[in-house]
């Protein structure tokens, strides 16, 4: 199975929650780089009611052989019951960027 570029939307509880997921997921080498993003409001469904909540976005560069692992440590390091972990592929990028982050993620693409 071939493993493509992958970005890790994952939403957390404040920015130093986002710290230290992200921190892991790169010193794990289970992403490359990752963005956080402040300041986000959300709204959404819990348990029958309108939830309204500030959160932060971490933004993960990663490859879909590791959406797993990733998903399994962010699970295991975050506060809420059910966590956002999402997945999108990358259909095109810099060459260049994308080389940079196998090196980031151990080179096993």
């Amino acid at each position: 199975m071939e493993s493509h570029a992958t970005i890790a939307w994952i939403t957390c509880r404040d920015h130093d929650q986002a710290v230290l997921i992200g921190r892991s997921l790169v010193e794990e080498q289970l992403a490359a780089c990752v963005n956080i993003l402040d300041g986000m409001e959300s709204i959404y469904s819990w348990q029958g009611t309108l939830e309204t909540a500030r959160e932060c976005v971490l933004v993960a560069k990663t490859f879909s052989h590791l959406s797993e692992r990733l998903t399994e440590r962010v699970v295991a390091l975050h506060s809420y019951d059910v966590p956002c972990v999402l997945f999108m592929p990358v259909t095109g990028g810099n060459p260049a960027y994308v080389d940079w982050m196998k090196t980031g993620t151990g080179g096993q693409v």
